[in-house]
């Protein structure tokens, strides 16, 4: 039997590529991260060809750590930032443009054009999601709209669409000789263009987006053999797993069980619950999307709250105003001080998501006084991540009608001791950290692994989690409850920003 499972983590910084054993340990690490493109204020883009290359070489890293042969991996699994949208060439391999990111809002005069005619959950009942700048298929649109030639292509059937999870899989099987154009249902359904009930794409989605349907990737369960890599990095070896990176890190919290949630603390966060085999739309602001779907297992279905902009605010407190050097710096400034000295920093740098989704907003710094310091800064930076988690929680347990026991979390900012102690303190319930804490990357890993036999069932990867620290709530209600109405107050002074 093959030693490995290799798992290709795509993120919005970085790739990665892991390799884990069948305890579910982590045996070896490649990683490199790629540029950030601005071209505009609000515009955020990627170089497809440039995470190709470096997809390339983390594989070839994390191989040559442990020495190990393609004979040695039993199987790859792709787990990729969502929404992010490319569109190239399947002659060439050429794409036609940078990647538009999840984070990108060059879309927003659609997104109002279609608040006009008929609202932003007009298509709701059938995705799961409102219209907003966020999702892949008004990216796709605007691609269409703006690229010469493109939609020319497109239509002839020259010129095809994936998010990055697509890109990669149809590179590592082939390529412009042969390369299968596939998705998952997870990937799928953050396109806005597949339907939450026939697990397939909209036609009505397509005439109303105006997107050619040749263009799109057939959508495949998230654990099934998709192809074999062809080229030297791994070759023969199955691609066998494909899932979004929030509905990775469900599955590698072995979050199986309705009601079971994780949330990951990347540079945005994102609070996922598994709700089974029902579909359960929001009324309070969540999305309704796929939680995962294992071969020909029925999906499972899962409500998520999406937080635009966590880790990504201790990145601009480094970066553009140079407040700390490191991120994990942002802990020790943080702590300088006892409180957040009444500032509350409210990160709607690209407007507010879930629940609030407020495309108008824009960042704002409240209840200044002269007694506040860089540490309460700081402070209230890192609060920001927890109030924002406690909003969508509090969405979730009305939609869903089910109490959080304990939250199982992952992703970088786990690491930081007093973040998580002030997000068990706001949500007065227990956070859970994993052993192993690269979550997304192992749930990308145990569906490829279900697929070829490497694991045999849910049971033996829930045998694999084991809890690393708990945080238990200590703070008095009263506190809590004034801290929560000044971030309330705060958040309401960031709207119609924009007109």
């Amino acid at each position: 039997m093959s030693k490995y499972i290799a798992a290709i983590d795509q993120g919005t910084t970085s790739t990665r590529c892991i390799l884990f054993n069948h305890q579910g340990n982590i045996v070896s690490v490649g990683q490199k991260e790629h540029e950030q493109i601005y071209p505009h204020p609000g515009w955020v883009e990627h170089n497809p060809e440039e995470i190709w290359k470096n997809t390339l070489e983390v594989i070839a890293v994390a191989r040559i750590n442990v020495s190990a042969s393609a004979a040695d991996i039993a199987a790859i699994g792709i787990t990729n930032q969502r929404e992010t949208t490319v569109v190239w060439n399947k002659r060439t391999g050429q794409p036609y443009y940078n990647a538009l990111v999840w984070q990108d809002t060059r879309t927003t005069e659609l997104v109002a054009k279609y608040e006009k005619e008929g609202g932003l959950n007009q298509f709701r009942d059938k995705t799961g999601l409102p219209v907003s700048t966020y999702f892949s298929g008004l990216k796709l649109r605007w691609l269409l709209e703006n690229v010469d030639g493109l939609r020319e292509d497109a239509e002839k059937g020259e010129a095809i669409f994936g998010n990055i999870d697509t890109f990669l899989i149809w590179n590592l099987t082939g390529g412009a000789h042969g390369g299968i154009h596939v998705t998952d249902v997870t990937n799928a359904s953050r396109t806005q263009l597949m339907n939450l009930y026939t697990l397939d794409w909209d036609q009505d989605m397509l005439t109303a987006y105006d997107i050619p349907a040749i263009m799109l990737p057939a959508i495949k369960s998230s654990s099934e053999i998709y192809g074999y890599v062809t080229n030297e990095v791994l070759p023969g070896v199955p691609v066998a797993g494909d899932l979004g990176d929030q509905h990775a890190a469900l599955v590698g919290q072995t979050c199986f069980e309705p009601g079971m949630a994780k949330n990951t603390y990347g540079t945005g966060c994102f609070l996922v619950m598994n709700t089974g085999s029902e579909i359960k739309m929001s009324e309070n602001g969540l999305l309704t999307t796929i939680a995962y779907q294992f071969g020909n297992e029925p999906v499972q279905y899962a409500l998520e709250g999406s937080v635009a902009v966590t880790g990504a605010l201790v990145q601009w407190v480094r970066d553009n105003m140079g407040l700390i050097k490191k991120s994990s710096d942002i802990e020790k400034l943080a702590m300088t001080v006892e409180d957040n000295g009444g500032a509350y920093f409210v990160p709607a740098f690209s407007g507010l998501y879930a629940p609030y989704w407020r495309n108008d907003a824009r960042g704002v710094i409240a209840g200044l006084t002269r007694y506040v310091n860089k540490g309460h800064i700081a402070r209230a930076v890192l609060e920001a991540t927890a109030y924002q988690t406690l909003d969508v929680v509090n969405a979730m347990e009305q939609d869903s009608g089910i109490k959080l026991s304990s939250l199982r979390v992952d992703g970088g900012m786990v690491m930081n001791q007093l973040l998580m102690q002030f997000q068990a303190d706001m949500l007065n319930t227990q956070v859970v950290s994993p052993a192993v804490a690269e979550t997304t990357a192992l749930g990308a890993a145990y569906a490829a692994g279900l697929a070829v036999g490497y694991w045999k069932n849910t049971e033996e990867l829930k045998k694999n989690w084991a809890i690393a620290h708990t945080w238990n709530p200590d703070l008095e209600e009263t506190r809590r409850e004034d801290l929560y109405k000044g971030w309330q107050k705060a958040v309401t002074k960031s709207y119609a920003w924009m007109e």
